[in-house]
């Protein structure tokens, strides 16, 4: 089995990588009929040598491999066809600029997998970069503060060598008495917390937080249904929430009212209510003043969420009185954070802990006939037609949607 890292040819340039030279190392030391070669990349987080220096061959033709590992969309003109390909390729919600990606896809007969299909038998994910962008997007919403408030002075994460720099640069601030609301629990949420924690800022109760006044940094972490109750007034358990989104209505204005900063690291389920709405940007009792949208979905959940932002202009601002963009430094507009890229931010250490999930959780099932279905669950397309799991993608393929 030959695998490849190939060189990441999507702008704008994205420097991580699926396995990090040790995690090349320790693929050949554990599986003795496999063989990795990298391909030449002056992008990449890790230099040519660094690969070379523990014995992986670095070339620049990686068409005899089996399988071909990246982390962005491979351009159509550099897909190699009768390949299996690992990458994000933003196909399966029916991303309309990546419907050629697919098409080409299916007729150079690549075998595709996606790294967000990659799942348990319980369809939990397994891998992703989730994690560091809960540490990034969180670390932004701080640099937004300062930029829009004074008083906190914090370099771009991209300009940081690595995970521990960013981190000493964190603790050299003081954070003012402010009060932070953040979705979400998992991964990305999970990223979050650790970046309060490093800051000293104290975790309350819901209760609390909506209730009492601090004279320190203060936050609190919501799940699903601490922001959202059923329309009927019943209670049905997170997994009614997921079945029946539509039955629900938003909740969060409470905390709104009381909240200075939002962090917004949940994921937005198809059908869910809105969080924020331009009708409640409006309202005299809306305080926030910085939005941190780590998960990003574009005149989505989140009114303010109007565009993404980029790695070099992360922040913007937004004017609840007419929904419009304006300059983030204006006394009327809202701070708007909304990275999608975030993990790009920390290329050395998001590649490592991604690599390290692929190859826990991946690389087995190439060596042990798939007996968990991790491959079967994850492919999307063999033999120029898409899986039975993947077919209600074909109108979309065809141009009918």
């Amino acid at each position: 089995m030959k695998f490849a890292i190939i060189k990441e040819r999507k702008n704008p340039p994205d420097r991580r990588v699926v396995l990090s030279p040790n995690a090349c190392q320790n693929l050949v030391e554990k599986y003795p009929n496999a063989q990795v070669f990298v391909e030449s990349s002056d992008i990449r987080v890790f230099n040519d040598d660094e690969y070379r220096d523990l014995g992986i061959e670095v070339t620049d033709d990686v068409s005899g491999c089996d399988v071909l590992l990246g982390v962005k969309e491979v351009p159509i003109e550099n897909l190699i066809a009768n390949k299996s390909y690992f990458f994000f390729s933003h196909t399966i919600k029916k991303q309309p600029y990546n419907r050629d990606l697919l098409k080409a896809i299916l007729d150079k007969n690549i075998t595709l997998y996606d790294h967000e299909t990659v799942t348990n038998s319980d369809g939990y994910r397994l891998i992703g970069f989730g994690y560091y962008a809960g540490v990034v997007g969180a670390y932004n919403a701080f640099r937004a503060y300062g930029l829009k408030f004074g008083g906190i002075d914090l370099p771009k994460a991209n300009d940081l060598k690595n995970l521990l720099e960013l981190e000493k640069e964190l603790r050299q601030i003081v954070v003012p008495p402010i009060k932070i609301v953040v979705t979400g629990t998992g991964k990305v949420g999970t990223g979050v917390r650790e970046i309060l924690d490093i800051l000293n800022i104290k975790e309350v109760s819901t209760d609390d937080f909506l209730k009492k006044e601090f004279s320190q940094p203060v936050y609190v972490q919501l799940d699903a249904l601490d922001y959202n109750s059923r329309k009927d007034g019943s209670f049905l358990g997170k997994k009614d929430f997921f079945e029946n989104a539509s039955e629900y209505k938003s909740t969060f204005m409470r905390f709104a009212k009381v909240s200075d900063m939002y962090i917004a690291a949940h994921f937005y389920g198809e059908g869910a209510p809105e969080i924020i709405t331009r009708r409640n940007v409006k309202s005299p009792n809306f305080n926030i003043k910085v939005v941190a949208d780590i998960s990003c979905d574009i005149n989505g959940p989140i009114a303010p969420t109007i565009r993404p932002s980029t790695i070099e202009y992360p922040i913007y601002g937004y004017n609840p009185e007419t929904g419009d963009e304006i300059d983030y430094k204006d006394d009327k507009a809202i701070v708007v954070m909304a990275v999608d890229n975030l993990p790009c931010e920390l290329p050395d250490n998001a590649s490592r802990g991604f690599g390290s999930m692929f190859l826990k959780d991946v690389i087995p099932a190439f060596f042990n006939n798939d007996k968990d279905g991790i491959l079967h669950r994850a492919k999307i397309t063999e033999n120029g037609k898409l899986t039975n799991k993947f077919k209600y993608l074909q109108d979309f393929v065809d141009g009918k949607e």
